[in-house]
């Protein structure tokens, strides 16, 4: 996450980049007894982001604004701008209110959140604002915490918050709060596309079937994509949700068969969707694919409503 705004303990207020994130792979290995899944995912943080402008008051609580921009605020696109909460039911609300508490802080924040991550879309831009607005907060309010701590907090507000302080790719294990740094990956730029529709988390893991025989496949298509690059990494891209996901809603298909035909090498659903992806290896290539996509999308009966051709982030 880039963040922007005056030194750690001089700043009164600060911007921060809230990325979206693409599984490259997700295995859902086995039901926990505390109802959450087990899974195995190579997750990496694309250029697509929410920004969030965070400022430190004196009194306590968090008062939070929620705007929109870009695909979100114009065309098509602004069908996804779907009344995202803010109050109490935004992850924003709750990660600043915990990380408050716990620190014993007695100031507050007010946050303006500007959404150009789509939501229901397996993008993970809720838990990347949390993951975000925790950061901000901390510096914000002079706690001298370590990143593993902040972490820590963020995992009591979702399962895949502490990914999102990795900044990097990352393999996402246990219910998702185990998080494990892999080598820079290739360059890699994306295509991700989103049908007017959305899908519940919960009941996209209600369909699916866990496979443990999947375990390792991960860290398997790091090293593919380091060696071989996409082709060879294919077979591993592999997303145990993308068949419950299709059940639901007949836009996956539609949109998988609409990315393939914009020449878009092996789509897959990304988390639990809706949104759907295709990699490149270069930004180039990714905006070309968008542009024949969106040109068929508004000529022709198509589910997508919004595109958005972006690099994917892997520090070097």
């Amino acid at each position: 996450m880039s963040v922007q705004g005056g030194t750690a303990g001089a700043a009164d207020s600060l911007t921060i980049a809230a990325p979206a994130k693409l599984n490259l792979s997700l295995a859902v290995l086995a039901k926990r007894p505390d109802g959450f899944h087990e899974i195995e995912s190579l997750m990496v943080p694309v250029s697509l982001a929410d920004t969030l402008h965070v400022c430190r008051r004196s009194a306590p609580g968090v008062g939070l604004r929620v705007s929109y921009a870009d695909e979100l605020a114009h065309g098509p696109g602004a069908v996804l701008a779907r009344d995202v909460p803010a109050d109490g039911r935004n992850l924003v609300v709750r990660a600043a209110e915990l990380l408050a508490a716990e620190a014993g802080v007695t100031s507050g924040l007010d946050v303006e959140l500007v959404k150009r991550v789509p939501s229901g879309a397996g993008l993970g831009g809720g838990s990347s604002d949390a993951a975000a607005v925790i950061q901000a907060a901390a510096r914000l309010w002079q706690l001298d915490w370590p990143t593993p701590r902040l972490a820590a907090a963020g995992a009591r507000i979702g399962s895949d918050v502490p990914w999102f302080f990795a900044g990097s790719p990352a393999i996402a294990s246990g219910r998702g709060e185990m998080v494990e740094l892999v080598a820079s990956l290739p360059d890699l730029s994306a295509v991700i596309a989103c049908p007017a529709t959305g899908l519940s988390t919960a009941a996209v893991y209600g369909r699916c079937v866990p496979d443990a025989s999947r375990r390792g496949e991960a860290a398997r298509l790091v090293a593919a994509l380091a060696a071989g690059g996409l082709h060879a990494a294919e077979p591993l891209m592999f997303n145990a949700l993308e068949a419950p996901a299709r059940t639901l809603s007949p836009d996956i298909d539609r949109l998988l068969a609409a990315l393939a035909d914009a020449g878009g090498f092996a789509p897959r659903l990304t988390g639990s969707g809706s949104a759907c992806f295709t990699l490149t290896r270069t930004l180039a290539e990714a905006e070309a694919i968008a542009a024949r996509l969106r040109a068929r999308s508004a000529a022709a009966d198509r589910p997508c409503v919004a595109v958005f051709a972006v690099r994917c982030v892997s520090p070097r």
